[in-house]
């Protein structure tokens, strides 16, 4: 097992999980919040509709092309 940070909340995933696992794992399964206000989920997982990028460590990345890091921290609320 891994863990990470996830907005505020240390989770546990397992080894060789994806951050878009983890965000269904651990929170509410969305990777952002719209213009509008409304959360997004990932929706292609393989990087090509962009929906689930995230904050890691500071960096924007595409959560279903990430793997899970001891101490990652993943932020998906601006």
């Amino acid at each position: 097992m891994i863990e990470l940070n996830l907005d505020g909340q240390t989770i546990r995933v397992p080894a060789g999980s994806t951050v878009a696992a983890a965000l269904y794992l651990g929170g509410d399964g969305c990777s952002r919040t719209a213009v509008g206000g409304q959360r997004r989920a990932p929706l292609c997982g393989m990087g090509v509709c962009q929906e689930c990028r995230v904050s890691i460590d500071g960096q924007r990345r595409l959560a279903c092309q990430t793997l899970c890091q001891p101490g990652m921290r993943v932020e998906t609320r601006p």
